[in-house]
């Protein structure tokens, strides 16, 4: 299924899941604005592209999907807070808690981590609901996203931020798709080994991006700016075998590493 299929079908299930009862409409407001109109929806892309590389079913494996485009939007409008990096934008509109206020934003973060695992509770069960919560709560908790983000802003190494702050909920996205798909225990290596070479450049290549724009630790900085062009592309090389060991299944892999690359030369 090609790459703008797959956006139409997380699209919708984006807007059917966020179709939530009970919710105070001021904080519903919030949510959506978090939400809509995204980015490039690269994690739950990476969700599907996955399971599509296992022959799973895709419409099975869109809740844990949507499930990680909600915490990746939760993350982003805790980062933009003053007491975080305080960004005034994202993705060209006012962001979060310049829109409602520092309490609002921080409640609509909340409010999508956990309707995040609501969704999962509701789609999945057994075994399988079992691994892509451990999975996912692994990702974004205090032994990964979250964890990064306190080594980010005091200043831990910079390999342990982008393993953790990047790299472990990329690798969830892509290894939650193999578990949605009932890989098996060979495929889901070989997707592990993908994803995180994938989410190692993907951080390398917003620190390229970066470079220069503010003061904070970053892979150029460290390394060197040719250093940093270089472990992305052996990353993005690297990434790409893997992926080409599911030969057509694995063809939306590639091209999802590849956008990461392409970044730079749009820039």
């Amino acid at each position: 299924m090609a790459l703008d299929v797959k956006v139409e079908l997380i699209e919708s299930a984006l807007r059917e899941y966020m179709k939530i009862e009970k919710v105070p409409s001021l904080l519903k407001e919030a949510m959506d604005y978090a939400l809509f109109p995204g980015g490039k929806r690269f994690r739950p892309l990476l969700v599907l592209s996955a399971c599509e590389a296992v022959r799973g079913d895709l419409r099975q494996a869109l809740p844990v999907a949507c499930a990680i485009e909600l915490i990746h939007n939760y993350s982003l409008v805790h980062d933009d807070l003053p007491c975080m990096d305080n960004d005034d934008y994202r993705r060209g509109k006012p962001s979060s808690h310049k829109r409602f206020g520092c309490a609002i934003a921080l409640l609509a973060g909340d409010a999508l981590l956990t309707y995040a695992f609501e969704l999962l509770g509701r789609a999945f069960e057994g075994d399988v609901l079992r691994r892509l919560l451990l999975e996912i709560a692994c990702a974004a908790g205090p032994s990964g996203m979250v964890g990064g983000q306190v080594l980010d802003i005091t200043e831990g190494s910079i390999e342990e931020i982008h393993v953790k702050k990047t790299m472990a909920l990329i690798r969830a996205s892509v290894r939650c798709g193999g578990i949605a798909g009932r890989a098996s225990l060979n495929e889901l290596q070989v997707l592990t080994e993908y994803g995180e070479r994938l989410g190692l450049a993907f951080q390398i290549v917003d620190d390229i991006l970066d470079f220069g724009k503010e003061e904070r630790l970053t892979y150029p900085s460290v390394y060197g700016m040719e250093r940093a062009r270089e472990d992305a592309n052996r990353l993005i090389e690297e990434a790409l075998l893997f992926a080409s060991m599911f030969k057509e299944r694995g063809e939306d892999l590639k091209e999802l590493a590849l956008m990461v690359l392409r970044r730079i030369e749009e820039a």
